[in-house]
């Protein structure tokens, strides 16, 4: 299994749990993949009873489903829960940007160029890393705590589908124009534009990463 082991701290279940998704989430760990507890704790270098707590926990979020007698396994990508979870993101990142705006928040000019060096580069996990920064850095400045807090519930879902769109068909070239795009509404501080232009970026990100992972699955 490709899991780094764990240093021996107080909460083992928290931290299995975050060590599975990312490997789930970046890919590492495929859908269909058979997840053993005895393989997952031996690589973990945990016993099994925090691996089997944080399992649950993953499939309760559905990233773990079972799997018969074979116990359980990686769920696969599913198209019509990645829909639903960019209808609730939309409106979070909407509502992110109209506040921000209303503050006339200057974002970080780095997260753009380091997005478009993410962009034209071949690391998936770092052209993710930069779209997440940036979505991240608008719930800040907007002022709003249980935006981000709301959102990042279901960023794992998106970073997997992400993921599996993006090892193989690159990420789309207006993506960072569009960011860039709502920086500049929220800068000059114009709510409406930014709401706009935020909900348009969802939309489009999000029929985009559908069509993909529906062509998949038909092919």
């Amino acid at each position: 299994m490709p899991l780094a082991p764990l240093s021996a701290e107080p909460d083992l279940v928290e931290r299995a749990h975050g060590a599975i998704l990312r490997s789930i989430s970046e890919g590492d760990l495929a859908p269909g993949t058979r997840l053993m507890q005895e393989e997952l704790a031996a690589s973990l270098g945990v016993s099994r009873q925090p691996v089997l707590q944080a399992l649950r926990l993953l499939k309760q979020d559905g990233f773990v489903i079972d799997a018969g007698r074979r116990g359980l396994m990686v769920a696969p990508v599913a198209a019509e829960l990645i829909t639903q979870v960019y209808q609730l993101r939309g409106a979070l990142d909407a509502l992110a940007a109209r506040l921000a705006a209303e503050r006339h928040a200057a974002l970080d000019e780095r997260l753009i160029s380091q997005g478009l060096r993410a962009a034209a580069g071949k690391s998936v996990s770092a052209m993710i890393d930069a779209d997440v920064a940036f979505h991240n850095a608008i719930y800040a400045a907007s002022g709003n705590p249980l935006i981000a807090d709301s959102a990042n519930r279901h960023w794992a879902h998106i970073r997997r589908a992400m993921g599996e769109v993006l090892r193989t068909e690159g990420i789309r070239e207006s993506v960072w124009d569009e960011h860039a795009a709502i920086a500049a509404a929220i800068a000059a501080g114009a709510p409406a534009r930014a709401e706009r232009l935020s909900r348009d970026h969802g939309d489009r990100a999000g029929r985009a990463l559908v069509a993909a992972l529906q062509a998949r699955t038909a092919a």
